[in-house]
């Protein structure tokens, strides 16, 4: 059994939560110790797992990954007026290879998956998605999955699989999973030109980093639909985390990968949770620990509404175009947006209704303008279900 493979947490850590008001998050956590072993995971929400591995990282590292002094700094983060039970696994060690560690942490997340525990997987290097991604073979037949980046992380073709080049090895090794991918947070010098013509010839959404500053909402319709979200701490600028080798000095601020993690938290359909590429600094940890804590928070927070299911809580919207007759929704209570996509390929009719893909006011107001909206035409053309 794979869960077998977890190491319990750290003596430190559990001592630490002892001296913790019963305020804190760590004092309400149902940890894995060596003396009392896993715990239970009904009716668990989510499942913090580190995995400690690092040998298929692009630049090597240096120091193994210290889960400890990460989980010091959650654990003595206040808890919010939140319904979630919190479970940690401890943490997944090097294997005797690296394939190895893939098979644990792909078969401990596959079984939380099916028990609707949603594994936050802090992991040393983003390659980890890749087995996390590997883990709903045989749950879903298709998996939406967004990427918070500086990098598209394709490689080079035929490289082996890295933290870098993960990415190709999910979107061409077979059984084909993946339906919709979107990167949010690129950074254009890091990118080559047949990356982005990659993404625009697979119908995935890709949004720039200055993007996403301008307007940090503009995120919480990719992750609306999400299965999977990786978080690379990369994407964060290096003055956030101290500087640390490896790091840009543009990206995120610690306030909107909070946001965007919250936002994920949120999602109709999240699943898995994973943010890599930290560094051993405090800083670091800190603003790792923030992440994980607004996911938890956006996880409590977050309503679970369909248009087509509660009517009356929306209104609609019917915007005459060119090319073909939009509608929209807004939520009354959300604000939020979605939008009709007919099928491309079938005849829309009452046995076809069409997909709802979410969306913002901006799209609405640009259809209004008579401009198709670019991710409404990318998943038209995708046929988006």
């Amino acid at each position: 059994m794979a869960f077998d493979f977890l190491v319990p947490v750290a003596d430190k850590v559990l001592a630490h939560c002892e001296l913790l008001p019963e305020q804190a998050l760590g004092a309400s956590v149902f940890k894995h110790t060596a003396k009392k072993g896993l715990p239970v995971l009904a009716n668990a929400t989510v499942a913090i797992m580190g995995v400690r591995e690092s040998r298929n990282a692009f630049e090597k590292k240096i120091e193994t990954l210290d889960t400890s002094a990460i989980r010091l700094e959650l654990y003595k983060l206040m808890r919010g007026n939140w319904n979630a039970t919190i479970v940690d696994l401890g943490d997944v060690e090097e294997g005797d290879t690296v394939e190895d560690t893939y098979f644990v942490v792909n078969q401990i997340c596959a079984e939380l998956i099916e028990e609707k525990v949603i594994p936050i997987i802090i992991g040393h290097t983003q390659d980890i998605t890749y087995p996390s991604y590997r883990a709903y073979d045989g749950l879903k037949p298709m998996v939406n999955m967004v990427s918070v980046d500086s990098r598209f992380d394709f490689g080079l073709e035929g490289e082996l699989i890295s933290s870098h080049s993960y990415m190709s090895k999910i979107i061409t090794e077979q059984p084909a999973n993946l339906f919709q991918y979107a990167n949010i947070g690129y950074q254009s010098y890091f990118v080559a030109q047949e990356e982005l013509d990659l993404m625009e010839r697979l119908f995935f959404d890709s949004y720039r980093l200055g993007n996403l500053v301008a307007d940090i909402t503009l995120a919480e319709p990719l992750m609306r639909d999400a299965h999977i979200v990786s978080v690379d701490m990369r994407s964060v600028r290096g003055g956030e985390v101290g500087f640390p080798y490896g790091y840009s000095p543009n990206g995120f601020s610690g306030p909107e990968i909070c946001a965007i993690a919250r936002y994920a938290g949120m999602g109709n359909r999240i699943s898995t949770f994973g943010v890599y590429e930290m560094e051993n600094n405090h800083m670091s940890q800190q603003l790792v620990a923030q992440v994980i804590w607004y996911f938890i928070e956006g996880l409590d927070k977050g309503v679970d509404e369909t248009p087509y299911s509660q009517t009356d809580d929306f209104t609609r919207y019917t915007v005459p175009t060119e090319m073909e007759e939009l509608v929209f929704f807004k939520s009354h209570l959300t604000e939020r947006w979605w939008v009709e996509v007919p099928s491309s390929t079938t005849s829309h009719n009452k046995s076809n209704p069409p997909a709802l893909l979410p969306c913002t006011e901006a799209d609405y107001l640009e259809a209004c303008s008579q401009n198709i909206p670019e991710r409404w035409y990318r998943a038209y053309k995708k046929g988006f279900h």
